[in-house]
């Protein structure tokens, strides 16, 4: 039974060995042979306990999952024995080939590996020395063989399976690409015509077509909306059937209770049209009775609604008090919803709420409220109209006029900053809340502008006034470049449109706010009139003393030098006490009354009721330039404050207005009344027995020096401002002009008169002069008449003259031609009294000597003197004159024969001039023909000599 066992087994073994993957496993068996050989000590020779031997452990430890796989293969193949002698091989699947780990030198390691173990485990039950038996292995193979031949032939039914299914999705993917290819074509088709129809082009009816399509989309629009207004209708009806016959408004109540902003909207929207048409159909309930409601009681019917007679099954209602009723129910639940959005900073359902409230009443409560219920009104509601405080010192110094302005007042300054920062802030909220933030934000800029700034700004113009007008224009200027920077600002920032640009509304709205909060200042010339009587009260203090010395200059009877020294007191009093009287009014606050009367020089008594009696001095009379230094300074605050607050249009008006002021007191009532005064004290000298008082000429270069100050400041300031008006600017250069000329020719009258002054009082030392002083006894034993330089009367007028230059020249400015040609006119004035002098006197030899000394006196004087050099030759003459009473007859004779040329060209009119002046010196400068004098005159001199009488000088006469 073994031996028949085998041979099959052995038969099918060298039948299969010639495939190739026999001749693989048994490459296999070889190496495993070398292997495992050494182990094995002997090879046995039956198949059957070798079989029993190599049976694989693993038939029998394969998992239930192998099992069940393995068995519907083995169902399949029935004529194959169930149960077989030998082990069954390793079972796999096709799953155990597409692992990514499969290795096929791997998978035949693992059938070998289980056919030696099952051999081993054999082998150790038969003996240590069995041989090796390759059967297992081959067996093994031959099963794994079967195995994969099965799969293969499973795996390519599969695959014909597969094959044949994308065959036929393919076909199906073909067909529905056919399908739809068709479709599109055909919408595209659609799409084309419906396109050209609505177009106009295309077939002849193309217009036709278009023209029926627009009109069919207006007919189906204007369906929808008749359908809509059918809808609306047939709802408004039935509300107005609640309320009129059950006074109910119970789907009212629906639309305003639905949650959104659409339901109330709708139910704003029919609350009007029912009050419209209660209007109309019930106007009993509309017209004025005592109760309120018309002539309804509670519970009357309405008449018109129930044909007349009011008799009607369903009570009629007032319908205006139940829409009215229910209109002020839902705007109240719209604003509290609206303040509980704010409040918890819901943007969105304070803009729905907002919306609603814009079509049912335009939208005024809801900015009324949020304006009038905003924080900022609350808590800045106390501080508004608290009183204004501040310290005295800084009230002081604003009404100070030389002091500078400390700037706008404290709690407007807060409040001003304040404003800056909640109307920023505020305005993003405004622009997420409000659909119509435009409207809100100027609401709200109004009622900052308008209630919390000018109410305050009033109160602090208001204590400025009562403190004195500088203050009340200084707080006025300050308050307004404050406020102005807040515009400013405002716009810059861009408030709603944030970050860009303002818009031009709200910038226009900005502008126009801040002008309504200064209008009442500037009625028309209230501002610039406030501004002249400021200045004019200040210049009136200033120049108090000055004008109450000069005031009764006229009335005095004396000398000016006389009139200084009189006491003050008695002179002036009664200026003093209109001045007083003045400030007394009720137009004057204290502090105002008490810095004019700084100003003014005057203290208050004792008591503060009245000023202390004034002490006046000399310096009182004179000009002062630090006196216009404040007065210019004053007005240069008070032009630049009337620019930056008054109306352009209106500047040059203004700046006239101030110049009339500044000729007016600056020019009139104080240059013109010093040089005046310095007019009628020259005058006065004129016929003084004394020695003439130039010190009337301390007021020239005060007077020079303010006149030039003032038309700087008219040239620079003033007239620049009225460029726009040229009929203005016209009459204000010729006001200033007219004043500029009128000083002028009261310095040059001043300066003439100094000069008539001078030559008369040298007339008159002229005229004490002795005649002995040129006729000296020849005998006389005493030389003391040699010693001496010059006469006493020579002496006495360079004495004279030269005292008169040194106080011209601290007096009368140093600039331009106005020295020169006063010194000059007195030299040439001088030198024409002089030479009409000598022709008055006899000279002896002795007393020529005397005269040259005291022509040579005069000469080195005037010399010395600043002149204009056509006058030197005139001077020079004085010297040839000296000249002709010391040389002897054939000296003189030489000399006159040099001098006759130039002498017979001169002039022959030269005769003194006693009077003296501009014009006689010019004059006699002219006649002069310069160094040279006539024969007539100097055969004048000739004669005074006492040696006429001899041979010698008559030959030189008669050569004459």
């Amino acid at each position: 039974g073994a031996g028949t066992s085998h041979t099959p087994a052995s038969s099918a073994t060298a039948t299969r060995a010639a495939s190739p993957d026999n001749l693989i496993v048994n490459s296999l068996l070889k190496l495993n042979h070398i292997k495992f050989g050494q182990r094995e000590t002997c090879a046995t020779t039956h198949a059957g306990p070798s079989w029993l031997t190599l049976k694989m452990p693993d038939s029998s430890s394969t998992s239930s999952q192998s099992q069940s796989q393995s068995q519907p293969h083995s169902q399949q193949h029935a004529h194959l024995p169930s149960r077989t002698l030998y082990a069954k091989g390793p079972s796999f699947e096709l799953e155990n080939f597409t692992s990514r780990d499969y290795i096929v030198k791997d998978f035949i390691e693992s059938l070998s590996d289980t056919a030696i173990a099952h051999r081993r485990s054999a082998g150790t039950a038969s003996g240590a020395s069995q041989a090796f038996d390759p059967k297992p292995l081959i067996r093994t193979f031959e099963h794994a063989q079967s195995r994969l031949n099965d799969l293969l032939g499973d795996l390519e039914i599969r695959e014909n399976e597969l094959s044949a299914a994308v065959r036929r999705a393919e076909a199906q993917h073909a067909q529905n690409l056919s399908t739809l290819g068709r479709k599109l074509n055909h919408a595209i088709e659609s799409f084309q015509k419906l396109d050209t129809s609505l177009n106009g082009a295309g077939l002849s009816n193309g217009a036709d077509s278009n023209n029926m399509a627009v009109e069919t989309g207006k007919r189906l629009e204007e369906l929808d909306r008749q359908r809509r207004r059918a809808l609306d209708a047939h709802f408004l009806i039935e509300c107005w059937d609640e309320v009129s016959n059950y006074g109910d408004t119970t789907k009212l109540e629906t639309l305003r209770m639905s949650g959104n902003s659409e339901g109330k909207l709708r139910a704003a929207h029919i609350a009007k049209q029912l009050l419209r048409i209660s209007q109309r159909l019930d106007p009993k309930s509309w017209n004025d009775g005592s109760n309120g409601n018309g002539n309804y009681q509670n519970g009357d019917a309405s008449p018109a609604l129930n044909g007349g007679n009011g008799n009607d099954n369903l009570p009629k209602k007032n319908t205006r008090e139940i829409i009215e009723k229910f209109s002020e129910t839902l705007e109240k639940d719209l604003l509290k919803q609206f303040d509980d959005f704010y409040r918890k900073a819901n943007f969105e359902g304070m803009k729905e709420c907002a919306t609603v409230l814009r079509d049912f009443n335009g939208g005024a409560s809801v900015i009324a409220l949020f304006v009038n219920q905003h924080q900022f009104f609350i808590d800045r509601s106390q501080l508004v109209t608290e009183e204004v405080g501040g310290d005295v010192e800084t009230w002081e110094k604003l009404a100070d006029p030389d002091a500078e302005p400390p700037g706008v007042e404290p709690s407007l300054q807060s409040l001003v900053d304040d404003v800056k920062v909640v109307v920023q802030d505020e305005s993003a909220i405004i622009r997420r809340a409000f659909p119509y933030y435009d409207e809100v934000l100027s609401r709200f800029l109004q009622r900052v502008f308008q209630q919390s700034i000018q109410q305050r700004l009033e109160m602090v113009l208001e204590k400025a006034s009562s403190i004195s007008s500088l203050a009340f224009l200084r707080s006025l200027q300050s308050s307004r470049s404050y406020i102005n920077a807040l515009v400013d600002d405002l716009k810059t920032h861009g408030l709603t449109e944030a970050p860009d640009s303002i818009s031009s509304q709200t910038a226009i709205l900005l502008d126009q706010q801040l002008e309504e909060l200064f209008v009442p200042y500037f009625v028309g010339s209230s501002y610039i009139e406030r501004e002249r009587r400021n200045l004019e009260d200040l210049y009136t203090s200033l120049l108090f003393r000055f004008t109450a010395f000069h005031s009764r200059r006229k009335k005095a009877a004396t000398t000016f030098m006389a009139s200084l020294a009189k006491s003050g007191s008695e002179l002036l009093a009664s200026a003093k006490e209109s001045y007083v009287h003045r400030l007394d009014s009720p137009d004057f606050t204290p502090t105002q009354r008490q810095i004019l009367l700084r100003i003014a020089g005057l203290k208050n008594s004792g008591d503060g009721a009245r000023p202390a009696e004034p002490e006046f001095t000399d310096a009182d009379g004179l000009l002062s330039i630090d006196y216009v230094k404040r007065m210019l300074k004053w007005l240069a605050e008070g032009v630049g404050r009337g620019l930056e607050l008054s109306v352009s249009s209106e500047t040059p008006k203004d700046v006239a207005s101030l110049l009339n002021l500044l000729l007016l007191m600056m020019a009139e009532s104080y240059v013109d009344v010093a040089l005046d005064a310095a007019l009628e004290a020259a005058a006065a000298q004129e016929n003084v027995k004394t020695e003439p008082d130039f010190s009337y000429l301390q007021s020239l270069r005060a007077a020079i020096s303010i006149t030039h100050l003032m038309l700087t400041c008219i040239n620079t300031v003033l007239i620049p401002l009225a460029a726009n008006n040229v009929t203005i600017r016209r009459d204000m250069e010729k006001k200033a002009n007219l004043a500029v000329s009128r000083v002028e020719d009261k310095v040059n009258a001043l300066e003439q008169r100094t000069i008539d002054v001078a030559l008369a009082w040298v007339g008159k030392l002229l005229g004490g002069q002795k005649k002995n002083d040129f006729r000296p006894k020849e005998g006389d034993s005493s030389t003391a008449w040699l010693e001496m330089l010059q006469t006493p009367t020579c002496e006495a007028i360079c004495t004279f003259l030269a005292q008169l230059h040194n106080t011209t020249l601290t007096y009368v400015p140093s600039s331009g031609t106005s020295l020169p040609t006063l010194f000059t006119e007195l030299a040439l004035g001088v030198r024409t009294q002089v030479l009409e002098h000598f022709r008055r006197f006899q000279v002896n030899g002795p007393g020529g000597l005397m005269v040259t000394k005291d022509m040579t006196r005069y000469v080195n004087l005037f010399k010395e003197w600043e002149l204009e050099p056509e006058a030197k030759a005139a001077i020079d003459v004085l010297l040839e004159v000296g000249s002709l009473f010391v040389v002897g007859p054939e000296a003189l004779r030489e000399k006159l024969r040099g001098g006759q040329a130039s002498g017979t060209s001169a002039s022959n009119g030269g005769s003194a001039d006693t009077g003296g002046g501009r014009s006689a010196a010019a004059s006699s400068a002219a006649a002069d023909g310069g160094a040279g004098l006539s024969v007539q005159e100097i055969r004048g001199y000739v004669l005074k000599r006492v040696d006429t009488n001899t041979v010698a000088m008559q030959s030189v006469l008669n050569s004459l």
